[in-house]
């Protein structure tokens, strides 16, 4: 399998992608951003900085562990309620890589907020959006990611990518 490293500098540039996309694309803005940990939370950072909203991060941990968190509140964020209106929800990670963590995450918030409300359809890709650095066309992802800098497809060319935080200290 081919390594291919990233700078900093990449990642920033990467970053400014996606923000193009939301801007001009499509006039759309996030009322929080959300950072998956690990690989989400630099360019979330960066998001969240730039569009001066906060930022929120939500531990989705499948390869390394079985440990995820579950935040009840962030779907009721997303699907609103007679009491509010729904917020529109921007998750970021590094990389679509398997599709796993988006479904997680699809799945954990329509079990656990109005399991059976079929608004979900709309809230996925209106409400609630995900930005990655790296989109692999090929995962098998029940969530579509709307931005993203690089769009990679690991079943015709199986390559790793490799993040500045990830081997910063390999160096």
């Amino acid at each position: 399998m081919k390594k291919i490293y990233h700078t900093w500098q990449d990642v920033e540039s990467q970053t400014q992608e996606i923000l193009h996309q939301i801007f001009i694309k499509d006039n759309w803005r996030p009322d929080y951003v959300v950072g998956l940990t690990r690989g989400g939370l630099v360019p979330a950072n960066l998001i969240s900085q730039y569009l001066g909203c906060r930022m929120e991060t939500l531990k989705v941990s499948l390869r390394d562990d079985t440990e995820c968190e579950r935040n009840l509140w962030m779907a009721e964020d997303a699907f609103g309620h007679e009491m509010y209106e729904p917020k529109n929800i921007l998750i970021v990670d590094d990389i679509n890589d398997t599709g796993a963590t988006l479904n997680y995450i699809r799945e954990d918030w329509m079990s656990s907020c109005f399991p059976k409300d079929k608004r979900w359809k709309e809230v996925w890709g209106n409400n609630v959006r995900v930005a990655c650095l790296y989109d692999n066309e090929s995962s098998k992802s029940k969530l579509d990611v709307a931005y993203s800098a690089v769009t990679i497809n690991k079943a015709d060319k199986d390559v790793w990518i490799v993040f500045p935080w990830e081997a910063w200290w390999q160096k």
